[in-house]
């Protein structure tokens, strides 16, 4: 019998689900993989877009992980500078295997200490901070650096899960399961970055977001003020 890959999603509230169920999907799909969504308790998550997301471990139950990955979205604000949060990344970033992040949660791993002097890639509206955590910002969908990976915004997650899939099990597996998912992109638009998008649209998605940005801005702040 082959040893268990321990796969554990930090799951918190507000999360950017397809942060986490993207490369989620991937994943639990490598043999011997077993995807933890690990959670202070056992109680629904509400995720970004309403619907809940019920934990399948705790902090205090959570095995030792072969991969820690922490997913992004605006609900990383309340987790900055929260101590169990960061207690718990700090305790499974030190012994797994690849420490990873999707979009904006390269700033939580950052929080709790673990991309200092590090190359990460982020979701593009947030790459700007990582420096203030030590860590190199990328601007690509998948960034490695020695046992760190990172993807970039939201449906780089995808991108993540199949780079991820191919360091745990070979390329052989990740070619079968992009086919098994029929992941071949054909977007409808070519705006899925703002040197593509141009600053007219980046200006008008920026002000809708403003307050909430505002928001984890200050908490950044906090995170770095406490380091």
């Amino acid at each position: 019998m082959n040893t268990p890959i321990h796969i554990g999603f930090l799951l918190f509230p507000h999360v950017t689900q397809l942060d986490l169920t993207g490369p989620a999907q991937v994943l639990s799909r490598v043999p011997d993989a077993k995807v933890h969504l690990v959670w202070k308790t056992l109680d629904p998550v509400v995720t970004d877009v309403g619907f809940e997301i019920v934990p399948t471990t705790t902090f205090a139950d959570c095995p030792p992980l072969t991969v820690l990955c922490v997913p992004g979205g605006f609900g990383i604000g309340d987790q900055l500078n929260d101590s169990q949060t960061l207690a718990f990344l700090r305790r499974h970033g030190e012994d797994a295997r690849y420490v990873t992040s999707v979009c904006n949660g390269a700033l939580l791993l950052g929080a709790a200490g673990l991309l200092q002097g590090y190359r990460s890639a982020c979701h593009w509206m947030w790459r700007k901070y990582l420096p203030r955590f030590g860590a190199e910002p990328v601007a690509r969908r998948i960034v490695r650096d020695r046992n760190r990976i990172s993807g970039g915004g939201v449906t780089a997650g995808i991108d993540f899960g199949l780079a991820l899939a191919a360091e745990l099990a070979g390329d052989d597996v990740a070619k079968t399961l992009q086919l098994a998912f029929e992941y071949d992109p054909e977007p409808p638009f070519d705006c899925g970055s703002p040197e593509k998008a141009g600053p007219a649209l980046v200006e008008r998605l920026c002000a809708l977001q403003a307050e909430r940005v505002a928001y984890v801005e200050a908490r950044i702040a906090q995170a770095v003020a406490r380091q």
